[in-house]
């Protein structure tokens, strides 16, 4: 889905948001994860409603090897595991609030509490890394984090995620 900037005067830019991504399937507000690679596992299986079985086992490839290339846990109980794979034609998000914090390698050593996939086609570098700053600047926000902990449902996440991205970037479903 493409969002349309609030501000409609001529040339306004069309924006890919955050909770465009998301939908019921692929928020999961009460994740129970054994640690980092069932976390991984379980999270890249919330897409496979929307992608096939060799689109989904390459999207596992992506994230895994950059994994190993060095740890996407943020910090602040956050990792934002993401990747480019070869041949998918859209972006493709994730998230998750754990049931327990799991040890997940982070930058300040703290256990992840909440995560966000991100995986996209490997010719749309740009947008990937405009994605990746823009999850990054909303999480980034204690509050918002706050927030999101409360949530209790699929829903509820999605629409503090709406309602934040309105908020930050000033753009609302088009």
């Amino acid at each position: 889905m493409i969002l349309k900037a609030i501000n409609r005067s001529p040339g306004y830019k069309k924006i890919m948001t955050i909770v465009s991504l998301l939908n019921k399937e692929t928020v999961n507000p009460k994740l129970k994860a054994s640690d980092k690679d069932d976390l991984l596992d379980q999270l890249i299986n919330l897409l496979s409603k929307k992608v096939d079985d060799e689109e989904l086992q390459r999207i596992r490839d992506a994230v895994l090897q950059r994994e190993s290339i060095m740890s996407t846990g943020v910090g602040k109980g956050l990792a934002i595991p993401h990747g480019k794979a070869r041949g998918l034609a859209h972006s493709y998000a994730a998230f998750a609030l754990l049931d327990e914090p799991v040890e997940y390698n982070a930058i300040d050593n703290q256990p992840v509490k909440m995560v966000f996939l991100l995986v996209g086609p490997e010719s749309e570098n740009s947008l990937h890394i405009k994605m990746l700053s823009r999850i990054s600047r909303l999480m980034n926000n204690e509050d918002f984090r706050k927030q999101l902990q409360e949530c209790e449902s699929a829903e509820q996440i999605m629409n503090t995620f709406k309602v934040e991205e309105e908020r930050y970037f000033g753009v609302q479903e088009g």
